[in-house]
């Protein structure tokens, strides 16, 4: 955790700001470290290291808002900081809306630990994450004659925060993550370079999955050899569990406070209506204890609560931050969305695409977008063409087009295989009737 002393000098900043001009001022204080060991083909490429500690002010003064952040944390230093922030924030325009949560909002304590830190990460020495990284790398080389290369990686890092408001909230936060990857890269047909990669992380050492990443990573390039397209047409599309969260993105997206008082949403006005398939439900679990993700607080101090975003496709909650209430004069919710569980099937991806007789089965997202007014979305894609349940030519060179509300009140299965590793759970989806362009 933040030492008291970093956190009686946030204290004393929050002080100065309210006794130089601020009618209301937030503090927060970060402190992090990370580190990161890459090898090609076995051998060290590139090591990073860092550590830094970030004061960040948010300055309440004469009905106008500023935002400053420094990492030179002396009070000589930060004395002079506030003052010409405050200064500064002066010559902003007015916002009313500009105001810290009613303070009965606040999280006020007194639950368990979420378990999202590891002490144990910081004992590991360099030559320990050096030999996981090259073990990793060892079970893709020399078992193919085509790889051109292998690369690898273990990184790792910490973070805590503290944050106090002027009107009395009080927290901290402590988190950890560590994660193994590989990318193998082939000789293919003619020029084609095919690439890959897998990976595995958590937050906690004992529980990061070692084995089988670089065995993974070559087997998923080795089918990418001979990709091309296939017709254009409507199919019936499955998602993988490493990609299927993209699809649900546009959707958050559409439902948070600031695209909602812009009236950049396609999902506006439409709480309480049906919106996707009866598959579609989903679940905000913010103290879900040892999830990436889950939090007693928001960045404005605002408690966590269990929310149903969607429930068989109907539209449940917003989120919605105070300052974006406050324009929409509306009551807030929370800012955002902490860890979001789909609802499962029985079925993991295997079992999804064995029962499909003509399909594609999306194992990549190359480039594209979605309209956030309309829904409207275009993505590249890489997979296979699915036939009779068997995966027969892997595919490249083809885009997935659509509207977001028409795709996932198309969804018609939800598979049981989330990546427990996101805050994002979404396990691998099938939707029917997508429109692929291809040849």
């Amino acid at each position: 955790m933040i030492a008291n002393e970093y956190k009686e000098l946030a204290r004393w900043a929050m002080g100065q700001a309210l006794k130089n001009g601020c009618q209301a001022a937030k503090v927060s204080l970060n402190q992090g470290s990370s580190s990161s060991f890459e090898l090609r083909d076995a051998k060290m490429d590139t090591l990073q290291q860092s550590a830094q500690s970030r004061m960040s002010l948010f300055l309440y003064v004469d009905g106008r808002y500023g935002t400053y952040s420094t990492n030179r944390l002396d009070k000589g230093e930060l004395e002079r900081f506030i003052a010409n922030g405050i200064e500064s924030t002066r010559f902003l325009a007015k916002d009313e809306a500009r105001v810290l949560p009613d303070e009965a909002r606040y999280y006020k304590g007194g639950k368990p630990d979420l378990q999202l830190l590891d002490p144990n990460l910081s004992a590991l020495s360099p030559d320990e994450k050096v030999a996981m990284a090259r073990a990793v790398a060892e079970e893709a080389m020399g078992k193919d004659p085509r790889i051109i290369s292998v690369e690898s990686s273990y990184g790792d890092g910490d973070s805590f925060s503290y944050l106090i408001t002027s009107n009395g909230f009080e927290g901290e936060t402590a988190g950890s993550s560590c994660s193994l990857a590989a990318s193998v890269a082939v000789r293919g047909e003619g020029e084609a370079r095919p690439s890959s990669y897998w990976y595995e992380s958590s937050i906690h050492l004992d529980g990061l999955i070692r084995e089988g990443i670089g065995t993974k990573a070559l087997e998923r390039t080795l089918q990418k050899i001979g990709q091309r397209k296939t017709k254009s047409g409507k199919y019936t599309m499955v998602v993988d569990p490493m990609n299927s969260a993209r699809l649900l993105r546009p959707l958050l997206n559409a439902i948070t406070g600031s695209a909602l008082q812009q009236k950049n949403s396609f999902l506006l006005d439409r709480l309480g209506q049906k919106v996707g398939s009866d598959k579609l439900t989903l679940v905000d679990e913010p103290h879900l204890m040892g999830a990436p993700g889950a939090r007693y607080f928001d960045g404005e101090g605002v408690a966590t609560e269990r929310r149903v975003v969607f429930e068989q496709g109907v539209l449940k909650t917003y989120y919605i931050d105070t300052y974006n209430a406050k324009k929409m004069d509306t009551e807030p919710t929370i800012s955002g969305p902490s860890v979001l569980l789909l609802k499962t099937g029985g079925k993991d991806l295997n079992g999804l695409v064995a029962n499909l007789e003509h399909g594609i089965l999306v194992t990549g997202f190359n480039g594209g977008n979605c309209n956030s007014s309309t829904g409207d979305f275009s993505y590249g894609i890489e997979g296979f063409l699915v036939e009779n349940g068997a995966l027969t030519t892997p595919l490249a060179e083809m885009n997935v087009t659509g509207n977001m509300i028409d795709l996932w009140n198309g969804l018609a299965e939800t598979g049981n295989d989330p990546r427990l590793d996101s805050s994002l759970r979404v396990p691998s989806l099938l939707f029917e009737g997508v429109d692929f362009s291809g040849l």
